[in-house]
């Protein structure tokens, strides 16, 4: 007899993937890892490089934010596996990412909300094709404009 997460579990992966949730995965991580470019290059930084420059409070916060997406990755049936990986990504950014000026450098260049990305992306299409680089399809470069409500 299957116990209620299960069939919840099964009755998730019947309907597909919430493209909603996805998209908003997507957003996150394009803000918290690629949503500036730094003038004259085509290097991207986003709000967890920026914030984390706060001591203490920034690598914190961002390292909050960065588990949202691993949850939201649970939410999506995520194989536990994949889930652990998205769950070093994150712990390495956290502990890598607080130590003073070095650790703020590694934020910049490791980009774990994106990898975390691809890993949850693969998992929901796993036929998709990607490129490799610094503008990677995983992540849009612009995040589609919000509508007003009427």
């Amino acid at each position: 007899m299957a116990t209620a997460r299960q069939r919840r579990n099964r009755s998730a992966a019947a309907a597909g993937p919430d493209r909603r949730s996805i998209e908003r995965l997507r957003q996150l991580a394009f803000l918290l890892d690629d949503r500036f470019r730094i003038p004259g290059t085509s290097y991207r930084i986003g709000l967890d490089g920026l914030i984390g420059l706060v001591p203490g409070f920034g690598d914190a916060a961002t390292t909050l934010l960065s588990l949202y997406i691993v949850l939201g990755a649970r939410r999506l049936g995520v194989p536990v596996t994949k889930l652990g990986r998205m769950g070093l990504n994150v712990g390495l950014d956290a502990v890598l990412g607080a130590v003073p000026l070095v650790g703020d450098l590694f934020d910049v260049a490791w980009k774990a909300n994106r990898r975390n990305l691809a890993l949850l992306l693969d998992h929901v299409d796993p036929d998709r094709e990607t490129r490799h680089g610094p503008h990677d399809e995983l992540v849009d470069p612009e995040p589609a404009p919000r509508r007003r409500k009427v």
